[in-house]
């Protein structure tokens, strides 16, 4: 792990090497008396804590002595042509030494002050001071190193290197197996030269970053990318506990044309009619199962929304915006329409988001209507307290019959639906109408404001619809009260 050479120079042979400061001995003390839930005991004092473990550096070498050998000098003096003294930094020094360890490792340790410069005792040198603590103080990376200095490092730098089990690999350096790639075509639901859109199940990251893996950005990219370098580009997101429509677009074009109509509409239009209309008719419907009913069965909720960092910044929460408006805000719009009655305590709702916010539904659910989603812990969690499932029966009260719930053939009751402790989000975005980008567009990414001329048969304007999944199926049924 760490490199060492021998090198031999006229004045003094100098040696890359470390050592390990061993620690001070044990001490004993006298027996001390413990008192713990009322009885008294005689043991041995606490331990007291642990001395960190260092790795000590040689010694900076004395002036004549070349202390990086093999990097380039100083250019000489112009006037007697000696060479100008090394300037060597503390940070230059130990990335010297560790020179495999990767140079922002070595940053923190210097940030964090975990290096630090021995400080040297003039009083003479004794048996025992091998065995006594060293008097350090803590150094700064660009410190000047002169000859004599000596620089200790924790031993956490040497081993930051070692892999831990759980530590996370990012996406660009993951390929995905072809089981996920397989499994993500299976979930395509339309696909032309323009756009792709996908089905998505829940618990499925869509952005992948640092510690997520499977997402559904870089499973695309690997199935769908037919051999160029860049894959389709997301659309729009979901939650990774949210299921539903995904859209990605296959060109650039076709990527910021369907931005806009998901951002704002009137942005996206041109100078074409016939685009102009397709873009009016674009529509995002999904449906949602909530605790509880709103107290008007439809209307229009336009409150705006604000961000907040809790947890030192670690967490984000999206909350309703202070009427002050003294913080940052967004505005935010969201149809909803109750599809049914009141059952076990829950209805289902259809969103209709006029504005593209992130956990809009979520929290226009929870805070504006009183009725968050089934599932929905992060914004629902007191109402999910108080909530009283529904309990899964197996006899008609009335009859004493044994029955079973009306669902689809081989759709087995599982976690996550109403009828487990733990249900998961039943937020499913199942409708979309966008305008046929495909129709718009050429081959060559021209833009043609009446469409193709080989494309007047096709329509104007597409429209999907994404089935729901198998906890929401389970819950739809049951909140259904239909019986076999």
């Amino acid at each position: 792990m760490l490199r060492s050479t021998r090198i031999s120079t006229p004045a003094v042979a100098f040696t890359r090497r470390l050592s390990r400061v061993a620690p001070p001995p044990a001490t004993s003390a006298e027996p001390v008396i413990r008192v713990c839930n009322n009885l008294a005991r005689l043991g041995p004092p606490k331990e007291g804590p642990k001395p960190r473990q260092l790795l000590s550096l040689p010694p900076f070498p004395p002036t004549g002595v070349d202390p990086l050998p093999g990097r380039k000098c100083s250019p000489p003096n112009s006037l007697d042509g000696s060479l100008f003294p090394r300037r060597v930094t503390a940070i230059t020094w130990v990335k010297h030494y560790f020179d495999e360890v990767a140079p922002d490792v070595i940053q923190s340790h210097f940030r964090d002050g975990m290096v630090h410069l021995e400080i040297l005792d003039h009083q003479g040198p004794s048996e025992k001071a091998c065995h006594q603590l060293l008097n350090l103080k803590m150094i700064k990376h660009n410190h000047a190193m002169k000859p004599g200095m000596k620089i200790h490092v924790s031993v956490s730098m040497v081993e930051s290197r070692i892999l831990k089990r759980y530590d996370t690999i990012p996406t660009a350096t993951l390929n995905p197996n072809a089981d996920e790639i397989e499994y993500l075509r299976r979930l395509v639901i339309y696909k032309d030269s323009a756009i792709i859109v996908l089905n998505k199940p829940p618990r499925v990251p869509v952005k992948g970053h640092l510690p997520v893996h499977n997402s559904m950005d870089v499973l695309a990219a690997a199935a769908f990318s037919n051999g160029s370098e860049e894959g389709p580009k997301l659309v729009h997101r979901l939650d990774k506990e949210s299921s539903g429509l995904l859209l990605l677009g296959r060109k650039k074009e076709s990527v910021a044309k369907l931005h806009w109509l998901f951002t704002d509409v009137i942005h996206a239009k041109t100078s074409s009619q016939v685009w102009n209309d397709a873009c009016e008719r674009t529509m995002q419907r999904y449906w949602a199962l909530v605790i509880g009913c709103p107290k008007e069965k439809e209307g229009v909720i336009s409150t705006p929304l604000s961000k907040v960092l809790l947890n030192d910044g670690k967490t984000e929460r999206v909350m309703l915006a202070h009427p002050s408006g003294i913080d940052g805000f967004q505005e935010a719009k969201t149809e909803y329409r109750v599809l049914g009655p009141t059952i076990n305590g829950c209805s289902w709702l259809e969103l209709r988001p006029l504005t593209g916010r992130k956990h809009q539904l979520r929290v226009h659910c929870a805070e504006a209507l009183g009725t968050p989603i089934v599932g929905d812990y992060n914004y629902g969690w007191f109402v999910h307290k108080k909530w009283k499932q529904m309990p899964r029966s197996d006899y008609d009260p009335f009859s004493g019959a044994p029955y079973k719930l009306r669902r689809p053939e081989g759709l087995a009751v599982q976690k996550g639906s109403v009828l487990s402790k733990v249900p998961l989000l039943h937020l499913h975005f199942r409708e979309l109408v966008i305008p046929n980008i495909a129709k718009f567009l050429g081959k060559s990414d021209e833009w043609f404001d009446e469409g193709n001329p080989w494309s007047s048969s096709r329509p104007d304007v597409l429209r999907f619809v994404a089935p729901m999944p198998s906890h929401m199926m389970i819950s739809w049924n049951c909140m259904s009260s239909f019986l076999v």
